[in-house]
């Protein structure tokens, strides 16, 4: 006697298909296994003897050959324990073979038969449904479904909760859509109206914010870098469903709470600086996603930038351009998305008052330099804007002045920003080859500009171009078609550190 299951392993944020064949044959009372199971699966059959007699089901005294099909891809984790239990069922009579047809079950069993949560549960739900079959999963993992639930999900806590609706004797009712209680673009974080004086980084972040661009800040420590940096998600666009739903797929895989209040929130993420490479990029035997995936259509938050260790922020330099990452071990190489945008703050000098106003830098130009040289050029490159955030008169500090502007108010110039670079395509962070070309046409005084900078700063071509969008995005917020001069140099002004690296002023206008 046979009888065929449908289920879903999860490699990355992907979840492919696995056939669970269970087969009743005579001889020996025994249970094995195949199909490439890790130890996780191996044991599953303890779980499930232990759940299915407790439940009061009859195991059947025959031998049992499980095949979890394909037999070349790698399966781990308690979530075939459902599918087994529900084949021993089918292949013994106990419950009606032709129910699993158009149904695809995960889920982990306890030994009286209760059904566990499991990672990764969202990925599965839209691969059930690209196939056309049903889920059915762990009533706790209900709320995270719902966010992608079409009426084709449903849950249950008990295996004998899920004999009965296969039986006929009870049904199940689908899991309903979850809706959003907060109306799309609103944001409950922190607001950009705590943030007293520091105009240019503001500037900076709402240009950040409009074009996709990293940044980054330097200055004395207590200037204000962290919290500038913390607002950022406040003023960046909600998520829409596409990007909603793969920002919610990696932390599902994660085991992330994921819940339907805020869910479109562009996330934020700021590791420590003791954090390796494996924390930033992903890995591990079994490959799960680092703090970039994480941070996918969002932000990373670098603080103590030089304080990274060098190897650690070079493996960023490949993810920063191409938007995923891709991690390779014996078994398997799984690809994460990781399109997120850094923002990172840095003291000038290892004592951190190198150019403070009132405090004198202990520190000797052979330490500047070693300190800043932990930063490379190439990753240097790969920062738009270079801002320097000034130290605070106690005037301002105290409130003396005006509130500053609030992030919904800057949000909206952002979403008028970015509208205009959707008709073309893409953000202006980007942009690249015949779309920057087109985007991004000068002027001849402005090519003049650019050119005598370019040789008196050193940029490379890289930086150039980077430029190049940040002045595209300055016109943006203008609302002009063309980029003026005034977007140029304002785009120029925020290469400081390019500017201090070669010891000469911006060219001048």
């Amino acid at each position: 006697m046979l009888a065929i299951v449908h289920s879903r392993a999860s490699i990355g944020v992907s979840a492919p298909a696995v056939t669970v064949e269970v087969h009743l044959s005579g001889g020996l009372p025994a249970l094995s296994i195949v199909g490439l199971p890790e130890t996780g699966v191996r044991e599953s059959k303890d779980r499930v003897r232990s759940a299915l007699l407790n439940a009061g089901f009859e195991f059947p005294a025959r031998r049992i050959t499980i095949n979890l099909a394909p037999a070349d891809l790698p399966k781990e984790g308690g979530r075939f324990d459902l599918p087994i239990a529900l084949g021993i069922l089918a292949a013994s009579g106990q419950i009606p073979a032709e129910s699993l047809k158009d149904l695809e079950c995960i889920g982990e069993l306890s030994l009286d038969g209760a059904l566990r949560p499991l990672k990764g549960i969202l990925p599965a739900v839209l691969a059930a449904r690209e196939a056309g079959r049903s889920l059915l999963l762990p009533q706790d993992n209900a709320d995270e479904a719902a966010l992608a639930s079409n009426g084709d999900v449903l849950a249950a806590s008990h295996l004998l909760t899920v004999c009965e609706h296969l039986s006929g004797r009870a049904r199940l009712v689908p899991v309903p859509r979850a809706e959003d209680p907060e109306p799309q673009g609103q944001y409950s974080g922190a607001d950009l109206a705590d943030v007293r004086g520091q105009q240019v980084p503001r500037r900076a972040l709402e240009v950040a914010a409009a074009g996709g661009h990293n940044l980054l800040f330097f200055g004395p420590p207590g200037t204000g870098k962290s919290m500038l940096a913390s607002r950022l998600p406040g003023i960046l666009p909600a998520l829409d469903d596409a990007a909603a739903m793969e920002v919610a797929s990696v932390h599902s895989v994660a085991g992330l709470p994921v819940k339907p209040g805020g869910w479109r929130q562009p996330p934020f993420r700021a590791p420590h600086h003791t954090a390796s490479a494996v924390a930033l990029v992903g890995g591990g035997s079994s490959p799960r996603p680092g703090e970039i995936s994480l941070a996918h259509r969002g932000v990373l938050f670098l603080d103590e930038l030089p304080e990274f260790q060098r190897r650690v922020l070079e493996v960023l330099r490949e993810p920063m351009e191409s938007g995923e990452i891709a991690i390779s071990r014996a078994a398997r190489q799984v690809t994460f998305p990781a399109r997120f945008q850094v923002v990172a703050a840095m003291n000038p000098c290892p004592c951190g008052y190198s150019g403070h106003p009132t405090i004198e830098c202990q520190c000797g130009p052979a330490q500047v330099m070693r300190y800043r040289s932990k930063i490379s050029g190439p990753l240097l490159d790969r920062f738009d804007l270079h801002v320097e955030v000034p130290v605070q008169t106690g005037e301002v500090l105290l409130g003396s002045g005006e509130a500053g502007e609030s992030s919904a108010s800057v949000r909206e110039r952002v979403l008028k920003a970015r509208a205009a670079q959707t008709e073309r395509g893409s953000l202006n962070a980007a942009l690249a080859g015949n779309l920057l070309h087109q985007s991004c046409q000068l002027d001849t005084g402005s090519e003049k500009l650019l050119s005598a900078a370019m040789e008196r700063l050193g940029l490379s071509a890289r930086a150039l171009h980077r430029i190049l969008r940040v002045a595209r995005t300055l016109a943006d917020l203008d609302g002009e078609r063309g980029i003026a001069r005034n977007h140029l140099m304002e785009a120029l002004g925020y290469r400081q550190l390019d500017r201090q690296q070669n010891q000469g002023p911006v060219v001048s206008a």
